[in-house]
């Protein structure tokens, strides 16, 4: 009788212990499972991120004329532990001028000039008032029937790069479509920190009585030398020069050729957008395209390419679609169905793009920089959109 009870007991035990192993075997294996989807569904689904209502990080400023009218298409630096923000800034006369902001999050400008910190051709702000003068004379123009952006003159949609002890800022000189120059001027980081904007006397870098935009500076020399990228289409055209003075008597000979990578979205490429930045994978460069033929009402997408570290005129991976695409109020405000991303930097782990939307406003998008350049390598959708606050 005990050992009937004790043979009962023991094959009671050893049924338990294989139901418990089994249980076991099955958690692991639906674990297995689960991990295996989402691996399969997180490495190709599109880096989406959620717009929220509070982008744009920066708009006009009604009590500050020269900048009423709308900011937008910002060069981005990173510079004492903040992301600093070179903008296009528009007033009632029609002059763009550059402002300037800063953020210690990135999101939250809390510093902003209250004049401009570069306005070529026009008095200083502070030269101005010493000499007990109004700084600008607002003028009235019909914005319905604007040039440019909205504006009819001065410097526009800057971008920057820090190299060696001086941040180089290079942007458009408008003086009619007939001839928009392209231009860079420096300033030593010693007095970017102190906020004293002596800026040296610009360069013009591209000929006389000829257009042309987007063109950017690498971030550190190539080769010892300054690198300015200025074509993208029908081929990456990459001009090396030992000293940016030179090219003042020596412009930059480019194209003005805007056909496409493709046939779809980016049939038409317009140029670089933000200045390229180093991976090491490559330089990820953003870039602006449109399919006038399709979508004729929409101007500016943004794309991605990782370019050759050696030789950025090789393009080893470019995205298949736009990754940042104009959907939002603010991105249509002004001039619809604008996103002009001309300024980008590594802050943390991700990637942060500022642009233009709408020619009225500052937003920002972002994505995690090490996914955003795997999904671009293994041709996967990688998508900015705007970032939360």
């Amino acid at each position: 009788m005990n050992t009937g009870h004790a043979i009962l007991a023991a094959a009671t035990a050893l049924s338990t212990e294989a139901a418990g192993v089994l249980l076991a075997l099955c958690l692991l294996v639906v674990g297995f499972i689960v991990l295996l989807l989402f691996w399969f569904f997180e490495t190709r689904r599109p880096l989406v991120l959620t717009r929220t209502a509070e982008n744009p990080v920066l708009g006009p400023n009604p009590s500050s004329w020269w900048e009423s009218a709308a900011v937008f298409n910002p060069a981005a630096v990173v510079h004492d532990g903040r992301v600093h923000l070179f903008y296009r800034a528009l007033g009632q006369d029609g002059i763009s001028r550059i402002g300037h902001a800063s953020s210690l999050d990135g999101i939250h400008f809390d510093e902003r000039s209250p004049d401009p910190v570069y306005d070529w051709g026009m008095f200083n702000a502070t030269q101005a008032r010493n000499l007990g003068r109004q700084p600008y004379r607002p003028l009235s123009y019909r914005t319905d029937l604007y040039a440019s952006g909205g504006g009819w003159g001065g410097c526009e949609d800057p971008r920057a790069v820090k190299i060696g002890g001086k941040v180089y800022m290079t942007f458009g000189i408008f003086g009619g479509w007939q001839s928009l120059r392209l231009a860079v001027t420096s300033l030593a980081l010693g007095d970017f920190s102190k906020r004293a904007w002596a800026w040296a006397r610009h360069i013009t870098i591209s000929p006389q009585n000829e257009t042309h935009k987007n063109w950017v500076l690498f971030p550190e020399k190539i080769g010892g030398q300054f690198a300015i990228l200025h074509a993208l289409t029908p081929q990456v055209l990459v001009d090396y020069v030992d000293s940016l003075e030179n090219l003042a008597d020596n412009p930059i000979r480019s194209n003005n050729n805007r056909v496409g990578f493709s046939n779809g979205w980016d049939s038409f490429v317009r140029g670089a957008a933000a200045p390229p930045i180093k991976t090491p994978y490559g330089w990820l460069l953003f870039y602006h395209g449109m399919d006038p033929a399709r979508e004729p009402h929409i101007g500016y997408k943004v794309g991605a390419l990782l370019l050759d570290l050696n030789d950025p005129t090789k393009i080893l991976y470019r995205s298949q679609e736009p990754v940042l695409t104009p959907a939002q109020w603010y991105e249509h405000d002004w001039k619809p169905n604008v996103v002009y991303a001309s300024g980008a930097v590594v802050w943390g782990e991700d990637v942060v793009v500022y642009y233009g939307g709408g020619d009225k406003y500052i937003a920002a998008a972002k994505a995690n920089l090490r996914d955003f350049v795997r999904k671009l390598m293994q041709h996967e959708h990688a998508v900015l959109t705007p970032v939360k606050k």
